[in-house]
C-alpha cells in the first residue's frame, strides 16, 4: 500500500462490485452496509456474509435480507488453514471487496496480502490513536476530549493500514465506555457505507501510504 500513486486493488469504476462481509457477532456495521447497498445507484452489493461463529447474531439479519451466509468455524483451527477456507469461500462467491465488521480474528499476512487494497475495516477511534482493544475504556481513562472512528485498508499489522475516512465524536463528561461505544457506533454506521462507496467507485488512490479521494 506504500507505492506512490496506486489504485487500491486495481478497482475501477463501472460495474456494481460484489462485497463479502466478515462478522463474529451482532453485525451492526454489517446491517448498515446492507441498508446502504439497497439504495439506488449504490456501487456495491452485499453478496455474502461469512461468520467464524455459528451463533453470530448478524447471520440472522443477513438471511432476513436475502443475503447468502456461510459459517466457517475458526475455533481449534490453525490460522493458515482457517484463512485458506475463508479465501476459498470469498472467491467462490465472486467477491471483489471484503469488509470486516466486528470480525474478531487476526488474519494471516498471506491472506491480507492476497486481498490488499480490496479489504477494509472500521475501528472505533481516530487512528493512529487507540489501536487494538478496550478502546473506549482507554479513551476515557486518558482524558481525551475528542474520539471517533476510522475506516482503513487492512494490512498485516493490526490497525496500521492507510485511513480512508474518519469521523469525530466528542467525549461527554461522565460518560461510560458503553455509552461512548453507542455514540461512536452511530458515526460508524454512517462512515462505513461512505468509505465502501468510494472504494467501489474506484475513487481512492494511495500515495505515500496516504489515501487520496479522486
Amino acid at each position: 500500500m506504500s507505492q506512490a500513486g496506486t489504485t487500491p486493488g486495481g478497482i475501477k469504476p463501472g460495474d456494481i462490485k460484489p462485497v463479502g462481509i466478515l462478522i463474529s457477532g451482532r453485525g451492526s456495521n454489517m446491517a448498515a452496509l446492507i441498508e446502504a447497498a439497497k439504495q439506488p445507484g449504490y456501487p456495491a452489493r452485499i453478496a455474502v456474509v461469512i461468520a467464524n461463529r455459528a451463533d453470530a447474531e448478524g447471520l440472522t439479519i443477513a438471511q432476513a435480507a436475502g443475503i447468502a451466509t456461510e459459517v466457517i468455524p475458526s475455533k481449534g483451527k490453525e490460522r493458515a488453514a482457517f484463512d485458506a477456507e475463508l479465501d476459498a469461500a470469498l472467491k467462490r462467491h465472486g467477491i471483489e471487496i471484503v469488509c470486516l465488521a466486528g470480525f474478531m480474528r487476526l488474519l494471516t499476512p498471506g491472506f491480507v496480502e492476497g486481498w490488499q487494497g480490496r479489504m477494509i475495516n472500521i475501528h472505533p477511534s481516530l487512528l493512529p490513536a487507540f489501536k487494538g482493544t478496550r478502546v473506549h475504556e482507554r479513551v476515557i481513562e486518558s482524558g481525551t476530549r475528542i474520539t471517533g472512528c476510522s475506516v482503513h485498508f487492512v494490512v498485516p499489522e493490526m490497525d496500521e493500514g492507510p485511513v480512508i475516512l474518519q469521523a469525530e465524536v466528542p467525549v461527554p463528561d461522565g460518560v461510560t465506555p458503553e455509552q461512548l461505544a453507542d455514540l461512536v457506533l452511530l458515526e460508524e454506521h454512517k462512515l462505513y457505507p461512505q468509505a465502501l462507496r468510494l472504494l467501489a467507485e474506484g475513487k481512492l488512490r494511495v500515495e505515500d501510504n496516504q489515501v487520496q479521494v479522486q
